[in-house]
């Protein structure tokens, strides 16, 4: 018996042992892995490590049968730290560590080469960064390798390619920089390796092509270049999928590709692949996936294509090919996606690819294809959810058979010519998501039935001729968060269910024949970002919970007939970007409705009745690049922190009352472009600039009709692009500088009305070469006119540049609202977007009165040099000007003959030579004025016949050659003939005279002597001479104010003051 008990006794110590040199090696790991914790955050997922008698209980640990650790993963708990206070010594028999998916940072430690048990390092989806540590090559255990979707950098250690056992290698999603690969060993070991994203560099790897039992190979979104090696194949014949995409390989796609005969996914994207795509590829008959878009191929699409029976994914889309679409391509039976877009694809679309049935997301948009879409395809494709022809030249209706296609989740038909109604079929698509059916030639009323589409997220129907009113049944559509129906000819009033829409963002509906008010409640409870009511003839004032959600961002409310107060919540919307509400009837103080718009970029408020002053809070808008106030009852003085809106290229405040003087610092505005303060009651001396050296780049200044006083503005020398000029109606005064001709040599309008400059007309002005309108009428310019005028080369013949305004490039997106996320617009005419350009514009004299033009200044050229103090002749030299519309010299002291060759300005319409001392006759040629409708000589020394002509026969007033006693002819009295009957009759005037002055002579002796002696007869003669003479000049008044209108044109008769 005794035998038995010794051996039992001899196994329990046995057993104790054991367990005691187990407990003894859990105790270290236990406390490595409890300091580590403590180092760690967000590790609620870790609450259980705490007792070391549970080790193998913890979560995420895993024990062999010795109780030690031989595995660790926590994988996607959002743990955070690093991996500096984890003891690897502590675990020599840990095989597999698994960090992925957490937020630990800082660098890998080079301790972790003491894992030498280490199997599997799992440290991918992190923060970490630094470099590599080179001695994981150590790990000689080491399967399994995923660092990707970290910080890494730096380049890859040459050690890790020395890992005898690596078979799965994923450094990808990181920044390795290399490009040198000579200390790299072949990887025979390895099937799987990825190394997209990241910013490796230099041709295909040569270690790569000596792995040779690699199955899966992603390079994708490198940097890798140069042709693709002729060998991959032989190198590596057992790929099955190769992903070289978004890289700069260069050449032919290999015809050696096709030996690899395993390879089932290839994708060589957006590269700079060039040759075409090659007819081998249809005999690759395993082939699932093939990516080829994004390259510089070339050529057809192989109807070879259509034999790969397998393909599942096929991408082709911007390969510039050119070509139409085969119909062997419907023989892909198992095709799931295709994209050819952004090709040049023309025809039709075929039939045939309803054989395509298990299609699901269908791409074609941005090519030239026509005819029209057939409706075989949406019967044909039962699990269809994307479906994407836009920017193509498609004709006829929309299909009544994508009624069928109830799965669609996207429909894009935008930018074609497709026309008639929009089906009611389309209310059956009740899983769509989005539909775009904008810019075409659709007409008719929106379907009732799009009511039903109560999961659309976005409803773009802009730019069509789309009629009758929005339907009720549109607040069914809860879903919707983008509804852009603008520029149709849609009409009545807004139903009232369009409040129904509790998650809408985005609202256009400018450019349509909408009336009636805007139902009150809209706005209330929503975010909106961008509104658009604009181009309207809606009526009321805006909803006051419009801009509830304070985060309106884009809000267009202009040429409408809105009225009352903005808004109250506009005031608070800090994402203000773009507002636009001119051309309404808005009342209020300006400086109530807006607050401090940090990111306000543009605002127009012109044509109200807006009153108040600014304020100091207009300082807080310091984005503002373009701000329109103009014809508002805006008043008070324009303060000083106005200077710090220095992104300002765009200021209009015309017409309002503002007064005082302009601050001195207004030059801080350093970027305008386009400057209108006309029409106000600003006083005082225009501004300079304090800076010495730095150009301003104005291109328009508009000062007119103010009480600007001092000398001429010597800022304008610093504005060396300006093109308008108007100072009109102030108080300048001193001398038109010189420099004018040097300093600014793109002016084209200079216009210095109504002033009290003096002095001579600068010869330099000569030198604007782009010159068009000059006006310096009603000052007191004295000398003569410079006969260098004939070199002014814009007058010279008819000037065709288009006067805008080009305004900086930084915010290019003005009037993008709709089309940020809507479709882009097509190429037939729309509503083109009001992009950074301004046109200008500048008031003229014209035809009697002051007109502004806009549209048509670049056609309009001409000079007014009225109303001064010029002498001497009209120099011939302004005959060559045979651009001139318009040439105005009256009022002036000018003598001599009017230039015989005036009949050379054919494009004149308006002429004036009146109230000076030109004589002579009037030169035949002024009956060449074919287009003269404005003709005014009166006032002058003239005599003779008045020529005929076509279109002088039209001006019958009398009033345009009066006071010229010797003129003659039509519209005055007829001319006699010369001879014998002159002689006659000028005999009979001789003694006509003789006895007219012996009667003169007789009757005032006659009655000298009865005033003088009879007193009564003194005091009614006197009283009777006094009334004749208020008779008279009360005639004369009336007779040289009145306006005369004949045949559809004004003539204005001037009465000399």
């Amino acid at each position: 018996m005794a035998t038995p008990v010794y051996v039992h006794f001899a196994h329990t110590v046995v057993l104790l042992l054991l367990a005691a040199t187990a407990a003894a090696g859990v105790r270290p790991e236990a406390d490595a892995l409890l300091a580590w914790k403590a180092t760690l955050t967000d590790a609620s997922a870790l609450s259980n490590w705490t007792e070391p008698a549970g080790l193998c209980s913890w979560f995420g640990v895993s024990c062999d049968t010795a109780g030690r650790i031989e595995s660790l993963k926590l994988q996607g708990l959002g743990i955070g730290g690093t991996l500096d206070a984890l003891d690897a010594a502590s675990f020599p028999v840990l095989n597999k560590l698994d960090l992925n998916g957490n937020n630990f940072v800082g660098a890998i430690p080079a301790s972790l080469s003491r894992l030498h048990s280490l199997a599997e390092l799992d440290l991918g989806s992190n923060g970490f960064d630094g470099a590599i540590p080179q001695q994981l090559g150590d790990l000689s255990n080491l399967v399994d390798l995923r660092l990707y979707n970290n910080n890494l950098a730096h380049g890859i250690p040459h050690q890790l390619t020395r890992l005898p056992r690596i078979v799965h290698f994923d450094l990808g999603s990181n920044f390795l920089n290399m490009t040198d690969y000579g200390q790299f060993s072949p990887m025979p070991t390895v099937t799987f390796m990825s190394l997209y994203l990241n910013y490796l560099g230099g041709s295909f790897p040569k270690f790569i092509l000596n792995s040779g039992n690699i199955t899966y190979l992603d390079l994708s979104q490198n940097l890798f270049s140069r042709p693709l090696p002729d060998s991959l194949p032989e190198d590596l014949p057992n790929l099955r999928y190769l992903n070289l995409t978004i890289n700069s390989f260069s050449g032919r796609i290999p015809a050696s590709l096709w030996k690899l005969g395993k390879l089932q996914d290839l994708r060589v994207s957006s590269n700079n692949l060039t040759g075409g795509i090659p007819e081998f590829l249809g005999s690759m008959s395993q082939l699932r996936v093939l990516e080829l878009g994004n390259n510089l191929l070339g050529g057809p699409i192989p109807p070879v294509l259509g034999q790969l029976q397998m393909l599942q994914r096929l991408d082709i889309k911007s390969a510039g090919l050119v070509s139409t679409i085969p119909h062997q391509l419907g023989d892909l039976a198992n095709l799931t996606f295709m994209d050819m877009s952004l090709n040049q694809l023309t025809g039709v679309l075929p039939p045939a690819l309803a054989g395509m049935r298990h299609m699901r997301e269908f791409g074609i948009s941005s090519n030239v294809l026509t005819g029209q879409i057939p409706g075989v395809l949406f019967t044909s494709w039962p699990e269809l959810i994307v479906f994407q022809a836009q920017n193509n030249s498609f004709t006829g209706k929309i299909p009544r058979e994508l009624g069928m296609a109830t799965r669609l989740n996207f429909l894009y038909l935008f930018n074609n010519d497709l026309t008639g109604h929009i089906p009611a079929e389309l209310g059956e698509l009740v899983n769509l998501w989005e539909l775009d059916l904008s810019v075409n030639w659709l007409t008719g009323p929106i379907p009732n039935s799009i009511g039903k589409l109560t999961q659309l997220t976005r409803l773009a129907l802009f730019v069509n001729g789309l009629t009758g009113v929005i339907p009720p049944e549109i607040g069914n559509m809860t879903a919707l968060q983008v509804l852009d129906v603008s520029a149709n000819s849609l009409e009545g009033e807004l139903p009232a269910t369009i409040t129904s829409l509790t998650n809408l963002t985005y609202l256009a509906l400018f450019d349509n024949n909408f009336n009636g008010t805007v139902p009150p409640d809209l706005g209330k409870g929503l975010s909106l970002t961008d509104v658009s009511f604009g181009n309207n003839s809606f009526s009321g004032e805006l909803p006051p919970s419009l801009c509830d959600g304070l985060v309106l961002q884009n809000f267009t409310a202009n040429q409408n007939n809105f009225t009352g107060r903005l808004p109250p919540c506009l005031k608070n919307c800090m994402d203000l970007f773009r507002v636009q509400l001119d051309g309404n009837h808005f009342t209020g103080d300006i400086s109530d409705a807006f607050g401090v718009h940090p990111s306000l970029n543009y605002l127009d408020v012109s044509g109200n009745q807006l009153t108040g002053k600014l304020s100091s809070d207009w300082s807080g808008c310091s984005n503002l690049t373009v701000l329109a106030m103009n014809n508002n009852r805006i008043s008070g003085n324009i303060l000083s922190t106005f200077c710090r809106l220095t992104y300002l290229q765009l200021l209009d405040l015309s017409n309002n009352t503002f007064t005082g003087e302009l601050p001195s610092c207004w030059w801080e505005l350093q970027d305008l472009v386009f400057m209108d303060v006309s029409n106000n009651g600003l006083s005082g001396e225009f501004p300079s600039s304090t800076s010495t050296s730095l150009d301003l780049p104005l291109q328009s200044l508009h000062l007119a009709n103010n009480n600007f006083s001092g000398d001429f503005p010597s800022v304008i020398r610093k504005c060396r692009i300006l093109v308008t000029l108007d100072l009109g109606n102030n108080m300048f005064v001193g001398d038109i500088p010189s420099w004018l001709g040097s300093s600014v040599p793109l002016l084209r309008v200079l216009s210095l009305p109504s002033n009290r400059f003096t002095g001579v007309i600068p010869s330099e002005l000569s030198k604007l070469s782009y010159l068009q309108v000059l006006d310096v009428s009603k000052n007191s310019l004295t000398g003569f006119i410079p006969d260098t005028f004939g070199n002014l080369s814009s007058m010279k013949q008819p000037n065709k540049i288009v006067s805008r305004l080009q305004l900086s490039e930084t915010n290019n997106q003005l009037e993008l609202v709709q089309m940020s996320r809507i479709s882009t617009f097509s190429r037939r005419t729309v509503p083109k977007p009001n992009n950074q350009s301004y046109q200008d514009r500048v008031n003229i004299f014209w035809k009697g009165r002051e007109q502004t033009f806009q549209k048509a200044i670049e056609l309009m050229t001409g000079m007014d040099l009225s109303s001064n103090l010029l002498t001497e002749v009209i120099p011939e030299e302004l005959t060559y000007l045979q651009g001139l519309r318009f040439l105005n010299l009256s009022r002036n002291d000018l003598s001599g003959t009017i230039p015989e060759s005036i009949g050379s300005l054919e494009l004149l319409e308006s002429l004036d030579l009146s109230w000076n001392e030109l004589s002579g006759t009037i030169p035949p040629s002024i009956s060449n004025l074919q287009t003269l409708g404005m003709l005014n000589l009166s006032n002058n020394l003239l005599r003779g016949h008045i020529p005929t002509g076509n279109q002088l026969q039209t001006l019958v007033d009398p009033s345009i050659y009066c006071n010229n006693q010797g003129l003659c002819g039509f519209p005055l009295s007829t001319c006699l003939d010369e001879g014998a009957e002159d002689h006659k009759e000028h005999g009979y005037d001789v003694w006509l005279c003789y006895s007219v002055i012996l009667g003169t002579v007789f009757g005032f002796w006659v009655w000298f002597g009865a005033l003088f002696y009879l007193q009564p007869w003194r005091f009614s003669f006197l009283h009777f001479v006094d009334g004749l003479g208020m008779k008279i000049a009360d005639k004369i008044s009336c007779c040289t104010l009145r306006l005369h209108v004949t045949d559809g044109h004004l003539f204005y008769g001037f009465i000399r003051q």
